[in-house]
């Protein structure tokens, strides 16, 4: 089963780079689990305990997994998975 990630310029250093890579996995916490096998270190920017972290943002063919099953929400070959960091700020 082949998933594509889109990979936020934040977390590339753990890609060499890479806009984009694949990843396998039935659920987004094994997709996660296998970025980790391959990529080391971006699991734990992505996932605190058994949730995704308050800062990121993962979207399943643009529709986010807050709102679906979090990172049990079930995957399909061909699906699209965006990372997106939250973004705060403004003026004052």
């Amino acid at each position: 089963m082949a998933i594509e990630v889109r990979i936020p310029t934040i977390l590339r250093t753990y890609t060499d780079g890479q806009k984009a890579v694949e990843g396998q996995g039935g659920t987004i916490g094994e997709l996660f689990a296998d970025l980790e096998s391959r990529h080391n270190g971006i699991e734990n920017r992505l996932v605190e305990g058994d949730k995704l972290r308050r800062f990121v943002n993962v979207y399943l063919n643009d529709e986010d997994v807050r709102f679906l099953d979090g990172i049990s929400t079930r995957l399909s070959d061909g699906d699209s998975v965006t990372i997106l960091p939250a973004v705060a700020g403004g003026m004052r």
